[in-house]
């Protein structure tokens, strides 16, 4: 199935000055189902992604489920592409994705995905990244990434 480029919703966040929203706008897929709201901001080379944890994203200790910040971070790829890359990220796939965890999330913070492209080739995008909540790291992460051109 290809995607429209209209199936995202991009513009600025009246929230947050300085942010832009990412979500799409069927609320009932992943992204908007799972996650909630998402935004977005360019920070020089790097791209970091916030998302605002709910009771939802709790595991039983009372932390943000590893399963969140793995979405979190797979989410993130295609954010950097879209926001620092190449540009359409909508029909690529993640290829591979390294995680490692080194903290707990705290569920009443903000998390944010941060990111940098490793390097980016006609086809790949090497993509790298910490998620972090303030000054506290709760993971930190590698992945590539498969374009697709648009039909």
């Amino acid at each position: 199935m290809a995607l429209k480029d209209d199936v995202f919703e991009h513009g600025p966040d009246p929230e947050n000055p300085g942010w832009r929203l990412w979500n799409l706008k069927d609320q009932t897929l992943f992204n908007g189902a799972v996650m909630g709201r998402l935004i977005t901001r360019v920070e020089g080379d790097k791209c970091r992604l916030r998302m605002f944890p709910e009771r939802k994203h709790e595991n039983l200790q009372g932390i943000i489920h590893g399963a969140v910040t793995l979405s979190l971070i797979d989410i993130s790829l295609f954010t950097t592409m879209h926001c620092i890359g190449s540009g359409n990220a909508g029909p690529s796939v993640t290829l591979e994705l390294s995680t490692q965890f080194v903290g707990g999330g705290d569920p009443t913070r903000p998390l944010d995905a941060v990111t940098e492209i490793v390097r980016e080739t006609g086809s790949l995008v090497f993509v790298r990244g910490t998620v972090e909540q303030e000054a506290d790291r709760i993971a930190a992460f590698s992945g590539i990434v498969r374009k697709f051109k648009k039909k």
